[in-house]
């Protein structure tokens, strides 16, 4: 049982993080943010942190996709479960800000960062149980 969750956690990594977010990439970005305020004439003081609730949005809901295997097929006490998705939110959303924003990643370190998580929360659940 589980190395089935465990594969659907990775399962729920690759939907959330290409399938799902494939529509709103740009709006993590600073940049895209700089752009269209420029093209478009907006105040860009107004927009100037949209790209962090973008951020954060996407990192929840990735958080939330990769514990959803657990909350079906094991059982774990809630505040186990609320742990790990606040503390994977802040990975996360470090982690993509710091490919997005500052360059500092490419796709492959972003992943494979990802996959670490994906690891550690596993190992969590699994000693947990």
């Amino acid at each position: 049982m589980l190395t089935k969750v465990f594969l659907l956690m990775i399962f729920c990594h690759l939907i959330d993080d290409f399938v799902l977010q494939d529509k709103f990439t740009y709006l993590k970005q600073k940049s895209w943010w700089v752009k269209v305020c420029r093209e478009d004439g907006l105040p860009f003081e107004k927009y100037k942190n949209d790209y962090k609730m973008a951020l954060f949005e996407h990192a929840l809901e990735w958080s939330i996709a990769i514990i959803i295997p657990v909350m079906i097929f094991i059982s774990c006490p809630g505040w186990l479960l609320l742990f790990l998705v606040v503390l994977n939110t802040i990975f996360h959303l470090i982690i993509d800000n710091m490919k997005a924003n500052e360059l500092r990643l490419n796709l492959i370190q972003d992943q494979l960062l990802h996959f670490i998580q994906i690891i550690i929360t596993f190992a969590f659940i699994y000693t947990g149980v």
